[in-house]
């Protein structure tokens, strides 16, 4: 059923009144019209605060009045615009639409960071900026704008986590910033926590200068600081000593390598003519009913022609058997979702796409904010999208029928 419009407030002959006269090219422009009922508007907001505040009792009694007013030129998002600031004669009052020593509209701030979210430098937006409102700023304010943001980081990076999650994907890209006057390829970290209802979020974002098992042991204890006692299942990447950087603090994690990362480590000792043909000779291990059957299909391949031609992929496997055979004790729908970090290598890749113009970060505050600008901007309907596929309820573990306990 279509929704009905909502009817206009504003009477018909009004605007006819508004617009007799008007050049009609010139009345959406900030000059225009629409400039001129931003500025009266405002000017009728501000003089109904100081309204307000001359009522109010403790003003009355000292005999507070109206002082005239002083003009404010303040940049919108549509262009520079000249207020006329009421004033009162004790100096007292503060306006809340345009604070003192405010010379931004409310909004113009929010354009800034919008672009510098889409990855432009500050240069760039001083120009752009320029080009569609008619407004110079300076690469400083642009800065500034932007520090504010830091704040904000902070407070998402401390903020309390779910007690459980079903499954939390952890995964590294890579991006490069300035430390101690050199270019550093440097690791950004990120976790995808899955609540038990399905729903997604990212947990958190930490910058190191690797990626090694140490650090991960620093974040597992920040998420266990910040209120996550559980996580059911940890998908990882296969970096050495990550499990037990998980198992640590989360001693009864199911930690499963993701079953990508083993085949492209796997694709690296062979030819790309011959990749194809070894990915189809090693699916039956990983689309295997049970371990033992995995198990038999690993034997095979190492005992088949490209086994003994590339026997380093078979010893690879084993070494991280362990961590590969434990999704084979779920259901199908569960394995299509562990068996891989494609839900989180989507996001580095939407996040490459808002890093891709910057050469390097002049430092690791710098690749923060815009790194976690372009999160919010991804993720801002999908905190509330449910993931796709079954997740494990959360009292999967004493349920004799998955044998895990």
């Amino acid at each position: 059923m279509a929704t009905p419009a909502k009817k206009s407030v504003i009477e018909p002959e009004l605007l006819d009144r508004l617009l007799a006269g008007r050049d009609p090219k010139t009345v959406l422009e900030s000059d225009g019209l629409i400039g001129e009922l931003k500025k009266a508007l405002a000017e009728r907001m501000l003089n109904a605060e100081l309204d307000t505040h001359l009522d109010s009792e403790t003003e009355q009694a000292i005999g507070n009045h109206r002082n005239g007013s002083s003009h404010k030129t303040v940049l919108t998002e549509d262009g520079a615009l000249t207020l006329s600031i009421p004033r009162d004669r004790h100096g007292r009052f503060e306006p809340a639409l345009i604070a003192k020593y405010r010379r931004r509209f409310p909004g113009f701030d929010d354009k800034i960071i919008a672009l510098y979210a889409r990855g432009l430098s500050t240069r760039d937006i001083q120009a752009h900026v320029g080009e569609l409102y008619g407004v110079a700023i300076s690469p400083d304010l642009v800065s500034a704008v932007t520090e504010a943001v830091i704040d904000e980081v902070s407070a998402w990076q401390n903020r309390p986590l779910e007690p459980t999650y079903a499954i939390v994907y952890f995964d590294a890209l890579r991006v490069k910033i300035r430390d101690e006057g050199l270019v550093r390829n440097k690791a950004v970290y990120l976790a995808i926590g899955i609540r038990p209802s399905g729903h997604k979020e990212v947990l958190g974002l930490w910058i190191e200068q690797t990626e090694g098992a140490k650090f991960w042991l620093r974040v597992m204890n920040e998420l266990k600081a910040r209120g996550t006692n559980d996580i059911l299942i940890a998908v990882v990447d296969g970096l050495k000593g990550f499990p037990e950087a998980i198992t640590a603090v989360y001693p009864e994690t199911v930690v499963q390598t993701c079953i990508v990362h083993l085949l492209r480590y796997a694709m690296r000792f062979a030819s790309w003519k011959e990749r194809r043909a070894i990915a189809a000779a090693l699916k039956p291990i990983y689309r295997a009913d049970t371990a033992e059957a995995a198990r038999r299909e690993l034997d095979a391949f190492d005992a088949g022609a490209w086994g003994q031609k590339y026997p380093a992929i078979a010893q690879a496997w084993r070494r991280n058997w362990e961590a590969v055979i434990p999704f084979f004790a779920f259901p199908q729908a569960v394995r299509k979702i562990i068996y891989t970090t494609n839900a989180i290598e989507s996001l580095h890749s939407q996040v490459r796409k808002s890093i891709r113009n910057k050469g390097h970060f002049p430092s690791d505050e710098a690749a923060t904010k815009l790194i976690w600008l372009a999160l919010r901007n991804i993720t801002v309907a999908g905190k509330t999208r449910p993931f796709h596929g079954i997740v494990p309820k959360p009292n999967w573990r004493s349920s004799s029928e998955n044998g895990l306990h």
